[in-house]
């Protein structure tokens, strides 16, 4: 268990790693906002079991439970939020590919 628990742990880095260098490279608030939710989420839910493998308790698969839960309550809603504040703050101007809520020319 202590092997794989390393493996998420790494694994879980490295999906964050590359979510921060996404932050710098990416041009827009949108995107970048995106890259640092999805893969946010994902780099902590991976370290979180991982370090849930390595305890080896089942407190802290509990913990570990009640952590991703929260996690995956609370980015979704924070990266809705931001997303619709950059659109707002934008005013239409410079938008990544397409915006839905603009109506279309007539």
């Amino acid at each position: 268990m202590s092997a794989a628990g390393v493996i998420l742990l790494i694994l879980g880095a490295l999906v964050l790693l590359l979510a921060s260098a996404g932050l710098f490279i990416l041009r827009d608030a949108l995107s970048r906002q995106h890259a640092a939710t999805k893969a946010g989420s994902l780099g902590i839910v991976c370290m979180v079991a991982g370090t849930a493998l390595i305890g080896g308790d089942w407190s802290w698969g509990g913990r570990a439970l009640l952590i991703v839960l929260i996690v995956w309550l609370t980015l979704p809603v924070a990266s809705h939020v931001l997303a619709r504040a950059a659109l707002r703050e934008s005013n239409g101007r410079d938008l990544p590919v397409h915006d839905a809520l603009r109506e279309p020319p007539a």
